[in-house]
């Protein structure tokens, strides 16, 4: 057999680039927002709900100042966990504005709402003590919470971030996936058109 004989070799497709779409002005104008929002909230908290008043807002929510020195809903609070989940924080933060630069628009939005909610609770545990006022070394402080509707934990606007920005995340991945799964699901060529 001679080698002119032989088929070529098909050529290797290219793999195709996504377009790059910067996302990282999304997820740093929601994350501020919500920064703004939760701290100017807790701070109306400890201006209106520092004697021990209750507001009651409808139905069971009221408004009732909390100091919270472990994680999310209070766990963690008798163990002085405070230190390692503002650490583990700053981990997903930096994570999450890693890889928020090039995600899809519902994405950078709840990158942002987590970003922003962890900050929010991260300022307090560096600048807050709680109602003491003692000391609590680095990023020990205590984080205020104040929305209570008495049938869960009491929470604040950063835990609404945190929380609803990670059921984006998951909803997100559920709708848009990974890209480069659906290009190869389409049968998409180097060029994105389609093309064999």
């Amino acid at each position: 057999m001679r080698a002119e004989d032989e088929a070529p070799a098909p050529a290797r497709p290219r793999r195709a680039r996504r377009p790059h779409v910067a996302r990282a002005p999304l997820v740093a104008a929601v994350g501020v927002g919500l920064l703004v929002v939760d701290q100017l909230s807790k701070h109306w908290a400890l201006n209106r709900l520092s004697d021990g008043r209750v507001v009651e807002v409808v139905g069971s929510l009221q408004l009732l100042l909390t100091w919270n020195t472990g994680a999310s809903f209070s766990i963690g609070s008798d163990l002085e966990l405070g230190p390692y989940i503002a650490l583990l924080a700053l981990v997903v933060v930096a994570w999450l504005l890693w890889s928020g630069h090039s995600a899809t628009r519902l994405g950078a939005v709840a990158a942002g709402m987590v970003t922003g909610g962890a900050l929010g609770n991260l300022v307090d545990r560096a600048l807050r003590s709680g109602p003491a006022g003692a000391e609590a070394g680095f990023l020990g402080g205590a984080v205020v919470d104040f929305i209570d509707l008495q049938w869960w934990p009491i929470f604040n606007v950063a835990d609404v971030g945190v929380v609803g920005g990670a059921l984006l995340l998951v909803l997100a991945s559920v709708i848009h996936g990974d890209p480069h799964d659906q290009r190869a699901a389409r049968g998409d060529g180097p060029d994105g058109a389609g093309g064999s």
